[in-house]
């Protein structure tokens, strides 16, 4: 017997109407999200025909496996996309995924920008996130990027997807004030504390500063 479907996610229909809520313009005509709503409701009609379950994490949709974050949307000014967290293990058979960012290792997006580019994909969009969906299930692993002599913690490759220019931003810093906040990130055993420490540190990076500026 098949299993049931995910359900849709209450928060993700909030996300969908108010926007993350992460700046002053949520819950207003000017959050960016509606710049995306049509591509943004297609994408996740394909994601929930799959056994990801729709969560939503740092304002936005995220799908998970087992506990493990495996795709996430995400919307910026003149684009929205679809992130594939471990990306850089995955088969690309079409040359579909760009990298997020310049100094991106693990990470791949498909980028958006009229509902035109999505129905391009559509056809291959399952493809892909059976590909993602088995790549955790295999417990295979990018090789974790090193900076400084320090690993870069998933949750800031992460919200390297996430924030646009926060990649960009960090590897702009000083190698001393990288190591810097790579120390008080790591620094926490929990990744729930250091999701929260990396999420205040993100406008001080995205200003150019290091954590005692």
């Amino acid at each position: 017997m098949n299993q049931p479907l995910p359900q849709p996610n209450p928060q993700v229909d909030q996300f969908l109407l108010e926007g993350c809520m992460r700046c002053e313009k949520g819950a207003t005509p000017a959050c960016k999200v509606h710049r995306w709503t049509e591509i943004l409701e297609k994408l996740r009609m394909i994601l929930l025909e799959t056994e990801l379950i729709e969560e939503r994490k740092w304002g936005v949709p995220v799908y998970t496996l087992g506990g493990k974050n495996v795709i996430l949307l995400g919307v910026f000014n003149d684009s929205c996309v679809i992130s594939f967290l471990k990306g850089s293990l995955m088969k690309d058979p079409e040359n579909l995924l760009e990298l997020p960012g310049p100094n991106s290792k693990e990470g791949r997006i498909l980028r958006f920008t009229k509902m035109e580019d999505l129905k391009k994909v559509e056809l291959h969009l399952p493809n892909y996130i059976r590909d993602a969906i088995e790549i955790e299930k295999s417990g295979r692993k990018p090789e974790v990027p090193v900076r400084g002599g320090m690993e870069i913690p998933e949750e800031l490759s992460e919200k390297f997807n996430e924030h646009e220019g926060l990649e960009k931003a960090f590897f702009a810093l000083t190698p001393g004030r990288q190591r810097g906040y790579l120390i008080h990130f790591t620094g926490a055993k929990q990744a729930a504390t250091r999701l929260s420490r990396i999420e205040k540190c993100v406008s001080k990076i995205m200003n150019g500063k290091g954590m005692m500026d």
